[in-house]
């Protein structure tokens, strides 16, 4: 049975559990949600997710939301990608969530999905200094290492990497990080790795095209 993954291309959480079904060479298809326009709040959606957010994955009776929560139920199934040692996995999972993800996320939205003029006074400069504390411990953490959570790839980079690929600006240069830089290559180069406008539908380009039309 192929497993749909409720996604769009510009979300980089869905991009975490996207990109761990790819490589772990799951039966799965991505079904795009119109975030911009509004879906994730119709009524229809919230019966899927009554969080309002994707990912969202569903497989025959199963219902996941959390980008966590479906790598983890993905790397069990397929017995990729889980590492030698949970609690260091969870570890990592959790500071994505946490530090990085969680202040990256709004940082790119608000500094290029949305008007100049409706954006919170101050909230995207302080979103950025506790992004550039982030990215310094994990910048630090690969120091002589090639992966987060163990000596081979596991969902813990592919969760801290969820933001790192996409091009709009959000206070992340890949030339200030000598150490996620060099990871980041080594997660593009697994195969079957694809870029997150690559991987999922949606990307700011088509929303550019229908408003010139």
């Amino acid at each position: 049975m192929t497993a749909q993954l409720f996604c769009f291309g510009e979300s980089g959480n869905a991009y975490k559990a996207a990109l761990t079904m790819e490589l772990s060479g799951y039966d799965w298809e991505p079904v795009f949600v119109d975030f911009f326009n509004g879906e994730t709040r119709s009524t229809a959606f919230r019966e899927i997710n009554a969080m309002g957010e994707v990912p969202v994955l569903r497989e025959g009776d199963l219902t996941l939301s959390q980008s966590a929560v479906i790598q983890l139920h993905v790397a069990e199934q397929t017995g990729k990608f889980l590492g030698s040692d949970r609690t260091e996995l969870l570890r990592w999972l959790m500071f994505d969530n946490h530090k990085l993800s969680a202040q990256a996320g709004p940082a790119r939205f608000l500094m290029n999905f949305i008007p100049a003029e409706k954006r919170p006074a101050g909230a995207a400069e302080y979103l950025l200094g506790r992004l550039k504390s982030a990215y310094k411990v994990l910048d630090q953490h690969l120091d002589g290492r090639d992966w987060v959570a163990d000596s081979a790839p596991t969902i813990a980079d592919f969760a801290c990497c969820g933001y790192l690929f996409y091009p709009e600006p959000f206070g992340f240069d890949r030339a200030e990080w000598a150490n996620i830089d060099r990871w980041l290559d080594g997660i593009a180069a697994l195969p079957g790795w694809k870029h997150p406008y690559d991987l999922m539908p949606g990307k700011p380009s088509d929303r550019a095209q229908k408003e010139d039309s």
